[in-house]
């Protein structure tokens, strides 16, 4: 494990900087004890500008005044720092991150166009850190002098999250219904009239990106390779009039027939590397159960360990699977920046960067 010493930040950059995810890495990064935003980067209409001027500012709190004044740059390697945080638009993501990998610069992204790419680790540190291990593919195969590494979709973090400790009684088939909150789909986002007293059940391409991206993060690394989780997973996606927070009911069947008491255990008691090497963003208990009957519900769960923790309630028997609950994360901090400084801390922590 690489040891961080006090007073070396290293400095950072953001692509995508002026827009929603952009603006978490922001606050996320404030005060950061490891990390320093020095460089960011956005569309050529806002560069040269102050970030300040740049940003359609839309989180509760101001800008921090560390970042208000840097001159957004076009997204072009060069003078930008070598650890490269990405909340590019899934349109433009694809070139301009392989642009920066083929620099020599370390991309952390939270865009979607690499999370299936064979060679390129699907990151939740808690669950599979050695997926990092895909990192050699891409210099050997690829030649890049750089990296990417990839953070899940919003609410596949959160199942996934959820469904980790249970691996262990040989998940079989998993059926999840997603209450998913306005705030994942950006700014402007979803239509008021749309929206207000609604529920819309369709969200674009998210039903498959939840079943496919769970099963890579869950899969084994075998000879360079990720076996996927052979379970079953079937989802439906809908949006609700909540501004922050994932909602899901799951229900699991297992190979094994575990009783509930050992379920309620192994949730309760998991962990993961972030939790042993105490890093900055890693949440002491990734998973919070919460006893109450009515939990965990957004406006009171979604914001607990800096929103970095994943709540889980209401677990009981199931009469068509084996158990079913609920679960809930924070999607713009767990399931986007928290989770992509998360996977930077981890990466450093290893060791992988120069």
């Amino acid at each position: 494990m690489h040891e961080n010493h006090a007073g070396k930040r290293i400095e950072v950059g953001i692509l995508g900087a002026t827009g929603m995810v952009g603006q978490q890495f922001m606050r996320f990064l404030a005060g950061h004890p490891w990390f320093e935003v020095t460089w960011v980067g956005a569309s050529d209409r806002s560069a040269g500008r102050k970030y300040r001027e740049a940003a359609n500012w839309r989180l509760p709190e101001d800008a921090p005044c560390t970042v208000a004044d840097l001159t957004v740059q076009g997204c072009k390697p060069g003078n930008a720092p070598q650890l490269i945080f990405s909340a590019m638009d899934s349109s433009v993501a694809t070139e301009i991150e392989l642009e920066f990998a083929k620099a020599g610069h370390f991309v952390v992204s939270n865009s979607k166009n690499y999370r299936m790419e064979p060679d390129v680790p699907l990151l939740v540190p808690e669950i599979n850190p050695g997926h990092l291990q895909l990192l050699a593919r891409q210099k050997n195969e690829r030649g890049w002098s750089g990296q990417i590494v990839t953070n899940p979709n919003c609410s596949t973090v959160v199942l996934s999250m959820a469904l980790a400790p249970l691996k262990v009684f040989g998940i079989a088939s998993v059926v999840v219904t997603t209450m998913q909150a306005i705030s994942g789909a950006g700014y402007p986002g979803v239509a008021s009239m749309d929206i207000t007293n609604n529920v819309i059940p369709f969200i674009g391409e998210e039903e498959e990106k939840m079943e496919r991206e769970t099963q890579k993060i869950l899969g084994e690394l075998e000879n360079g390779e990720i076996q996927r989780l052979a379970a079953g997973i079937s989802a439906h996606c809908n949006r609700v009039p909540v501004v922050n927070g994932h909602t899901i009911t799951v229900s699991v069947r297992f190979a094994s027939k575990p009783a509930e008491s050992d379920v309620m255990s192994v949730l309760e008691s998991f962990s993961g590397i972030p939790q042993a090497r105490q890093l900055p963003s890693a949440p002491p208990r990734p998973i919070l159960y919460l006893p109450e009957c009515d939990r965990p519900q957004p406006r009171r769960d979604a914001e607990r360990d800096r929103g970095m923790a994943v709540s889980i309630g209401r677990l009981r028997s199931c009469p068509v699977m084996d158990y079913k609950f609920v679960v809930l994360g924070h999607n713009t901090i767990r399931g986007a920046a928290g989770a992509a400084v998360l996977n930077a801390e981890l990466i450093y922590s290893e060791g992988l960067l120069d």
